[in-house]
């Protein structure tokens, strides 16, 4: 059984900054892709930012490029966004999204956090 739990939305003016942070936990053999996307009200899910294991191969939504950074603590099975610059169309709920294993012989599956609102004012 594996569980991702993700922490530090809130309500920030514009310009504002927040770190997101979500834990994996469970039974967890391996885990190849972490990463946050988010959903405002009325829109689909889009990816906001991944990150393989080691950290240096990383993907970013063109909308929050120079303004948010992902990164992980493989020891602790989590992974951060830090967002900076906040912009109002930032507001969204933000998922945590993790490709994990839970055997060395079974294909990886993807599992989900609850989510953390984040609201950004004007």
């Amino acid at each position: 059984q594996v569980q991702l739990v993700e922490s530090g939305g809130g309500l920030v003016q514009a310009g504002g900054s927040l770190r997101l942070s979500c834990a994996a936990s469970g039974s967890i053999f391996s885990i190849n892709v972490m990463g946050w996307y988010r959903q405002a009200p009325g829109q689909q899910r889009e990816l906001v930012a991944s990150a393989t294991t080691s950290g240096t191969s990383t993907r970013y939504a063109d909308s929050v490029k120079g303004r948010f950074t992902i990164s992980r603590d493989n020891a602790k099975n989590t992974v951060y966004l830090q967002m900076n610059s906040l912009k109002p169309e930032d507001t969204a709920v933000y998922y945590c999204n993790a490709l994990i294993s839970t055997s060395r012989r079974l294909q990886a599956n993807n599992y989900w956090g609850q989510g953390t609102q984040v609201t950004v004012s004007s």
